[in-house]
């Protein structure tokens, strides 16, 4: 360790509001700029800061305590940090787990991510659920207060930003080739823990660009088609919506987050910008059906309007108990599997991952 490396350094906040919070700097020493959001969970920094719905944010745990129990890379839910930046209330410099293999520092530095503590998490969260998720931008340089908060007010709104081709597979690739069942994924920013599901049941994944035509699809024979979850505005993953409407009528479909809003969007359902969306791992979700409540793990910042489904021939199944969001449809006629949390875990309770058991029967009855 260098000497450099005691020394704090101070590091800033600025949002589109103006706002300027001083704290004290780790990670990779840069600047960057994106949507600063909230996640509620205890624990599960490694899998947040990897997970590619992530991609265009900047992430602010509400739990006081980062770090303490190192990084280890068996969590990741893709190859890389895909936040943008960190802001935590306390660092822990010195983790305590058998497996770590390295510190929340390192993790950051690896991936030239900026990170911020010493920040009053709690006020600035009561701040995004009063104003709603802001632009922000984070420094870890010097750089003058006027020139950071022009960067925050002058990024584009992720409402705008095209973040699906950042965070998806560029090529096809196949996993578990000798499977009898397969399932093709478009991947518009799929996590490790789906495709292991999937694998763990014995089905193959083939993993498709977003963008992938539906005829390029059916070529592979798969028994089934998922959209992934992923980053950003649904609206604008345009490719995506035309394939799943011209391939809805021949396989049977799986949404999960960002998926589901795709695949409503494909039959005329309408998509809005939430407040502060839901990022944690307890939010409480109801089945119109059965009426039994699960605890699940969330990770959106946009939702369907479920008064937009009247007219199209999609059917609400299941609700946010906190909110009366949307959480889960089905179609009168087709099979379609969708869900707005993350049955996958990682991190979070893994209360729906029956979720992939219910989809691969429906492969097999198709």
């Amino acid at each position: 360790m260098e000497f450099g490396d005691l020394m704090e350094k101070e590091a800033k906040i600025a949002l589109e509001d103006g706002t300027i919070i001083v704290g004290k700097g780790f990670g990779h020493e840069t600047t960057a700029t994106g949507e600063i959001v909230f996640f509620t969970g205890m624990t599960g920094y490694v899998e947040v800061l990897t997970d590619p719905s992530f991609k265009g944010q900047i992430l602010m745990p509400t739990y006081p305590l980062q770090g303490n129990y190192g990084v280890d890379e068996n969590s990741y839910q893709s190859g890389k940090i895909q936040a943008e930046g960190l802001i935590v209330r306390e660092e822990c410099k010195n983790p305590s787990m058998f497996s770590s293999q390295k510190t929340l520092n390192d993790f950051l530095k690896e991936f030239k991510i900026p990170g911020i503590s010493g920040i009053d998490t709690r006020d600035l969260t009561i701040k995004i659920r009063d104003k709603g998720a802001m632009k922000c931008a984070i420094a870890t340089e010097e750089i003058d207060d006027s020139e950071l908060i022009a960067l925050a007010k002058n990024q584009l709104n992720i409402i705008d930003m095209d973040l699906v081709p950042q965070v998806s597979t560029k090529e096809v690739v196949v996993f578990g080739e000798d499977f009898k069942q397969k399932v093709a994924i478009l991947d518009c920013g799929v996590k490790k823990n789906t495709i292991n599901d999937f694998l763990k049941r014995d089905v193959g994944v083939v993993l498709f660009p977003y963008g992938t035509d539906y005829k390029t699809i059916l070529d592979y024979d798969v028994n089934g088609m998922m959209v992934s979850s992923g980053a950003g505005n649904p609206t604008r993953v345009t490719e995506t919506i035309e394939t799943v409407g011209k391939i809805s009528n021949q396989l049977p479909i799986f949404g999960i987050s960002l998926g589901q809003q795709i695949i409503a969007k494909s039959f005329g359902a309408k998509i809005y910008k939430m407040k502060f969306g839901h990022r944690g791992v307890n939010q409480p979700v109801k089945d119109l059906n059965s009426g039994k409540v699960y605890i699940t793990s969330q990770n959106h910042g946009f939702a369907i309007d479920k008064e937009s489904l009247i007219d199209t021939p999609l059917n609400l199944t299941q609700i946010n108990l906190n909110d009366n969001t949307l959480e889960g449809f089905s179609h009168e006629e087709l099979s379609l599997y969708c869900v707005q949390y993350h049955p996958e875990s990682g991190p979070g309770p893994s209360d729906t991952n029956f979720v992939f058991d219910e989809f691969k029967q429906m492969m097999i009855n198709y």
